[in-house]
């Protein structure tokens, strides 16, 4: 009996674990966090930890909502691939049932509608445009189309930040805005640099990232550029409020994340390409963070 009940507790984590993955949750914590930073930089009054709680879990599940549909709908091709060919619904371990779409739909409808009457209405409208962005813009029409995919797509992680900040003050003033642009900037050199580790994955499964157009050499160097336009664009929030601790931030990070990618330029490996890589989540990381603190200085 023992046995029994532990073989079933395993199976029963085995699950959790496998429905967790469907919903991308790491990467959605990630997008949370951003929103929560969007709302800690904006200007205004302190809007209570009863929205604040509010804006960090419709954001999460919308995002949830989009990467659940993602691997829904890329079930058919993403067994072409070793970093998806593991997803639920390729190996198996999830039917998938036309059930999944309408749970989906409801997860992203009740985040819209809980953000529209818990905050207000331009909070709700991007919460709703990150989601769309991932799982109609890039997902759907962008991916297996064209090599701009996860540049227009990086707009998903944009409208977490606008929608934190709409949550303090539906007119959104130029900070927010400019950490929102640092967000979409991040995108493409952060998931160029992981599309040249993994090259010839992507040119067998078709999708035409950046690198399967134009080759490693060339795309290393796009990747340098676009590192290098981010570290730019990341000290900008300096000149409309943000502070020492924040500069400070966006340098070491900003700075790294260049190093990483101008070693990446020069030799186009894939060890190089995963350098830049982790990089590019050390920059992102430095940069909330010292973005929260320098909400917190007076």
């Amino acid at each position: 009996m023992p046995l029994s009940v532990s073989n079933e507790a395993v199976s029963a984590g085995r699950t959790l674990r496998t429905v967790l993955g469907l919903f991308k949750l790491r990467i959605g914590f990630m997008i949370m966090i951003t929103a929560l930073v969007g709302l800690a930089v904006t200007p205004g009054p302190f809007i209570g930890w009863g929205k604040i709680v509010v804006m960090a879990f419709t954001v999460l599940l919308s995002s949830a909502s989009a990467g659940a549909f993602n691997q829904y709908y890329e079930r058919n091709t993403d067994h072409l691939m070793a970093r998806t060919r593991g997803r639920a619904f390729v190996t198996g371990s999830l039917k998938s049932s036309p059930a999944w779409l309408v749970l989906m739909a409801l997860m992203l409808m009740a985040s819209v509608a809980i953000a529209a009457w818990f905050i207000n209405p331009v909070s709700a409208a991007f919460v709703f445009l990150g989601a769309f962005f991932y799982a109609i813009v890039y997902t759907v029409w962008l991916k297996r189309r064209s090599w701009m995919n996860i540049v227009v797509g990086g707009l998903a992680g944009s409208f977490a930040v606008l929608a934190g900040a709409a949550a303090v003050d539906p007119v959104i003033g130029p900070l927010p805005f400019l950490l929102a642009a640092v967000l979409f900037l991040w995108t493409p050199p952060h998931f160029w640099s992981l599309a040249i580790a993994n090259q010839t994955e992507y040119a067998a499964a078709g999708v035409p990232m950046l690198p399967v157009v134009i080759g490693n050499a060339k795309a290393a160097w796009v990747v340098w550029w676009s590192t290098l336009a981010l570290a730019i664009t990341a000290v900008l929030p300096v000149l409309f409020g943000a502070g020492v601790v924040y500069l400070v931030g966006a340098l070491a990070g900003g700075s790294y994340f260049v190093y990483k990618a101008w070693l990446l330029a020069r030799s186009p490996t894939r060890a190089k390409a995963m350098g830049s890589f982790f990089a590019s989540l050390v920059q992102l990381s430095l940069l909330l963070l010292a973005a929260t603190l320098d909400s917190l200085v007076p």
